[in-house]
């Protein structure tokens, strides 16, 4: 009654979503990298750590009394890992944007951000006091021109480390031209944490750099962590400001317990098997260079489709099969995608199987149109943001 137009027009166009639970199936769908959501090891582990102390729900937001024990060890963990000041937790990943983004940039600052960031700090853009400048997509170039631009008292740079549409891994020049020019730099860690970097660690760890004091981390548990909530870290000044002044931080119950304590027994299972899991991981990317000829550094590999009905319909052929991957549609990417994960937790021959059969069934799979290199520029024109009118803003 209320959206029925706009709900026809989103099936008209093949762009209607529907929540669906699938089970039983080979899945090269999901973002659980390390396949650790299915680890009961973990979940046994987890349990028995949150059955040691009194109570095993947060209670309340972290500031009035949700801080457990647990959520402590964790940042504790987290940030001497990644070689940071000290750790937040957080109820997910689109929260630990808003946190961020909200509240670091205030009247007087400027934000430059990536035309393809996740749709939680595109929606936290619109809430900030400060000015909005979007840099064309891993494009330094692009950046810089702005960077020396602007007057702003306090400059933000907002990139990802692995852009979860195309794969595509952040240039360190990015990296390099938030220190040149005093900027605080948050990045993304959602899809590098825990499959890029010699320890698994994700992009400064892929770089090895040393972490400065301007960098800010945000990483969420449920992806290669194989569980639920997020965290942030960064110096001690800014974890104090996020406490004083991140709404999510202040007015949201504090993560779950469980997930934390299961995020932590996977953090240390990562850590102790970081090098066993990289062989494992880098196994999966020759495959897929042998059999489509794409050279990707991430787990994500992207193959255009010619319509959204393609996308759809060559999904279910899968699903019938019993492969389950991601037909991504409008608004997520601007022309549809099959989204194969590179997932531990299939076997190898199952990966080959479902390679071949996208192989043998998408018409785009050649020169022109397949991504043959995820760190080229020309990933633009295939997966440009939707956001791409105010790269002149």
């Amino acid at each position: 009654m209320y959206f029925e137009k706009e709900l026809k027009a989103l099936k008209k166009a093949n762009r209607y979503r529907e929540v669906e639970s699938f089970y039983r199936v080979k899945d090269f769908a999901s973002n659980d990298y390390l396949g650790l959501a299915n680890r009961k090891k973990s979940l046994k582990r987890a349990f028995n750590l949150v059955k040691e102390y009194d109570y095993f729900a947060p209670k309340a937001s972290l500031l009035v009394n949700g801080y457990h024990p647990i959520h402590q060890i964790f940042e504790d963990k987290i940030s001497k890992l990644n070689g940071f000041d000290r750790g937040l937790v957080v109820g997910s990943g689109f929260l630990a944007n808003i946190a961020l983004i909200e509240s670091m940039v205030r009247r007087g600052d400027e934000l430059f951000i990536d035309s393809e960031y996740h749709a939680s700090g595109i929606l936290a853009s619109k809430l900030i006091a400060g000015e909005l400048s979007w840099f064309k997509h891993n494009n330094p170039k692009d950046l810089e021109r702005k960077l020396i631009k602007s007057r702003a008292k306090r400059k933000v740079i907002a990139i990802e480390g692995i852009y979860s549409m195309s794969g595509d891994i952040a240039k360190k020049e990015i990296i390099e031209l938030a220190k040149k020019y005093n900027a605080l730099l948050i990045v993304d860690e959602a899809h590098s944490c825990g499959t890029i970097g010699k320890n698994l660690l994700g992009i400064f760890d892929y770089y090895n750099l040393k972490i400065e004091e301007n960098y800010i981390k945000m990483g969420t548990l449920g992806k290669a962590y194989g569980s639920y909530g997020a965290y942030i870290l960064s110096s001690n000044e800014v974890r104090e400001f996020l406490i004083n002044r991140a709404k999510p931080v202040i007015y949201s119950t504090a993560p779950s317990v469980i997930d934390i304590a299961l995020a932590l027994v996977n953090l240390e299972y990562i850590s102790k098997n970081s090098g066993y899991l990289k062989c494992k991981l880098d196994d999966r990317v020759e495959i897929v260079k042998d059999i489509l000829g794409i050279e990707t550094k991430s787990l994500i590999v992207p193959i255009r489709q010619n319509s959204n009905k393609a996308a759809k319909d060559l999904q279910k052929e899968l699903l019938k099969k019993g492969f389950l991957v991601g037909a991504i549609r409008q608004p997520t990417v601007k022309e549809p995608i099959l989204r194969v994960i590179l997932r531990l937790k299939e076997k190898k021959k199952d990966l080959i199987e479902l390679l071949k059969i996208i192989k043998f069934n998408s018409s785009y799979l050649d020169e022109k149109t397949i991504i043959k290199d995820n760190s080229k520029e020309g990933i633009d024109s295939l997966f440009s943001n939707l956001i791409k009118k105010s790269y002149n803003d």
